[in-house]
């Protein structure tokens, strides 16, 4: 088997793939909740309202789960959902890189085709016409 030669890019990349760190996906948010108590000064005034009340939410299964955090756990979410972020940028940059290696090893489709003209390769069979209507009635 030959010895395969791994350009230093895919290289590179794989090895910050490997590096284990807390991530995950979803996002954050901030809320301020109207709670139309009567007399409660939120109902009247936006600037009034209760909160900030913080959540993380994600897609799971088709279907959106949300958790509601304190806001030290906000903080420390939001970092890891940005890691998580960086994560899939990573991944798609090494797929780019493994995708371009994958292509020098195999013959562009061009020099394909001219080898097969070489060969004597048939042309493209010609479409077949209706035979030419009588002229006689």
């Amino acid at each position: 088997m030959p010895t395969v030669t791994v350009p230093s890019t895919v290289r590179a990349l794989a090895t910050q793939l490997a590096e284990p760190r807390p991530m995950r996906r979803g996002s954050v948010s901030e809320r301020f909740v109207k709670c139309n108590r009567p007399g409660c000064l939120c109902t009247e005034r936006p600037d009034a309202r209760h909160g900030p009340y913080y959540s993380l939410s994600r897609v799971v299964n088709g279907k959106t789960r949300s958790r509601w955090l304190s806001a030290e756990q906000a903080a420390v979410v939001r970092a890891q959902v940005a890691v998580g972020r960086q994560f899939r940028q990573q991944v798609d940059a090494y797929w780019d890189v493994c995708e371009h290696w994958a292509d020098t090893q195999v013959t562009p489709p061009e020099a394909a085709s001219r080898e097969a003209v070489k060969k004597g390769a048939s042309k493209k069979p010609s479409t077949s016409k209706s035979s030419p209507k009588s002229t006689r009635s």
